[in-house]
């Protein structure tokens, strides 16, 4: 048997030419296509669509709460409330002592109560000379301790820390609440001497009602007695002033004090406020007087 000639190496078919891989190019957009959709099968003729899962619908909570409507009241409360103003209609407008008496059978809460006037002023407010402002010291107190800050200067200083002041300054006291809006106080007092640099503070200490003016009594002036002011202001000196409906509220003591001690307060700050008439007003100068407490209703007063 004849061998079989073995194929040369020039006669094989020669490999096919390998392209190096480029690093940068980009996939075919066939393959990304295949890559990013999933792969969905052909509709079968004749065959039901498949159902979709529903989507979960998030319902959006319900608030129980509208605004501008009060809560409901419950039953014991609504009977409360119209037994008191049943017994307020019966017995209408009385005197002072009387209204203190009514005033402390109606007390619910388990604090001490801040017994405030409502005067109602026949003033006309869009006159400027026609507001009414003062401060008075009643002979009782208010009840509540005051923190008074003394923008003086020089030998007032000890004065005023004498007397009992709770903060004392000059420039760094203006400079302190101008910059940090330090307003640790319930009362503010100046000299005559510091209003020049104490006006700056109008924008911070007038919207709070705490700008030293000498109607109030917080403008000290340079023949005045310090020492009293701050004294007056401690013991619970009183400030009012007519509001932009002409009425003027203000705390007159608490409600655990006598009542003798209250009604001699309200007399005395009611007759203080009479005494303020402005010139300009013309006929009734007081409409009326309510007295009533933090938690408690107005009792009308007969004055």
């Amino acid at each position: 048997m004849a061998k079989e000639k073995k194929p040369k190496a020039a006669d094989a078919p020669a490999p096919a030419a390998v392209e190096p891989e480029k690093k940068d190019a980009a996939p075919a957009p066939a393959a990304v296509e295949s890559a990013a959709a999933p792969a969905v099968a052909p509709p079968v003729e004749g065959a039901s669509a498949p159902r979709q899962a529903p989507q979960a619908e998030v319902a959006a909570p319900k608030s129980k709460k509208k605004p501008g409507v009060p809560p409901r009241r419950g039953k014991k409360l609504r009977n409360h409330l119209k037994n008191i103003e049943k017994r307020l209609r019966e017995i209408g407008t009385v005197p002072v002592k009387q209204a203190v008496a009514e005033l402390k059978k109606l007390k619910r809460a388990k604090f001490d109560e801040t017994v405030e006037v409502h005067i109602n002023l026949g003033i006309d407010v869009t006159q400027s000379d026609q507001m009414v402002r003062g401060a008075i010291p009643l002979p009782h107190g208010i009840g509540k301790t005051r923190k008074v800050a003394v923008f003086t200067q020089g030998d007032n200083i000890a004065k005023a820390k004498e007397a009992g002041a709770d903060v004392v300054g000059a420039a760094d006291l203006v400079e302190k609440v101008q910059k940090e809006n330090f307003l640790d106080f319930d009362v503010a007092i100046a000299t005559q001497d510091m209003m020049g640099q104490v006006s700056r503070l109008g924008k911070v200490l007038g919207p709070r009602g705490l700008m030293p003016t000498p109607k109030a009594g917080t403008v000290v002036p340079a023949n005045g007695d310090l020492g009293a002011a701050v004294r007056e202001f401690k013991a619970g000196k009183v400030e009012y002033r007519s509001d932009k409906t002409g009425q003027i509220h203000a705390g007159v003591g608490k409600m655990s004090f006598d009542d003798e001690k209250l009604a001699a307060n309200i007399n005395v700050f009611v007759e203080q406020v009479r005494s303020a008439k402005p010139a300009g007003v013309k006929g009734v100068f007081i409409n009326g007087v309510t007295l009533s407490a933090t938690m408690c209703p107005g009792i009308k007063v007969a004055i």
